[in-house]
């Protein structure tokens, strides 16, 4: 009944969103035309939330599967490729009021610990060759950080520019976080108990889409 967090590699695949967007070298801007898109390094990119979403499907019993999300997200990445995810761990929402509840103060502490973030540090130059309508595959490593207790992670991202000054990233496979991976072993088992469960698996698999504009 209780569902397990997955945050992390969200926040790489952000900081990747963000660089793609930068406007291919070699193209001038045209007389009475608008100004084509500035370097990526011109300026910072911000993560669109309505148009992003992090989910992640806890399994309960060994065989039950629960599909379960973070409905609040901000991010931003720097001129110099430097990228942050935050994930606002009181909007998780699992379905279940009383699930949420118990996500909320019991597994994540959501008091004393309010949000969970990802960093990661990217090349600019390696995607501002990216066409409006192209999409790259590129790996990807960041650091998630839960309840004071950091993790890597790396995965494969597609980075597409869909316009000038917008790009989405989606994960090429999920991303698997446990909770030993931040200490959260012990947080899990009270939910089970709670729950009266004969198990909550403590691996769950991750997954994202994240659109990003140019501030």
């Amino acid at each position: 009944m209780t569902n397990l967090p997955l945050l992390a590699p969200l926040a790489a695949a952000l900081a990747l969103g963000l660089t793609a967007c930068a406007q291919p070298a070699g193209d001038a801007p045209k007389s009475g035309a608008a100004v084509e898109a500035a370097p990526v390094t011109s300026g910072a990119w911000t993560l669109d939330p309505a148009g992003s979403r992090l989910s992640y499907v806890s399994i309960k019993a060994g065989e039950i599967a629960e599909a379960n999300r973070f409905d609040t997200l901000s991010g931003s990445v720097s001129a110099d490729g430097t990228a942050s995810l935050d994930i606002d761990l009181a909007s998780v929402s699992t379905g279940v009021d009383i699930r949420n509840e118990r996500m909320r103060e019991i597994f994540f502490q959501v008091a004393e610990n309010p949000k969970a973030s990802v960093t990661a540090k990217l090349d600019p130059a390696a995607f501002a060759g990216l066409a409006v309508g192209q999409t790259l595959n590129r790996p990807l490593k960041a650091t998630v950080t839960i309840k004071g207790a950091s993790s890597d992670i790396e995965t494969d991202v597609l980075v597409t520019r869909v316009a000038d000054d917008r790009v989405t990233v989606v994960p090429t496979a999920p991303v698997i976080i446990t909770t030993d991976m931040f200490g959260l072993t012990d947080e899990l088992g009270e939910l089970r108990a709670l729950a009266q469960l004969p198990s909550i698996t403590p691996a769950v698999p991750v997954t994202f889409a994240l659109a990003f504009t140019r501030s």
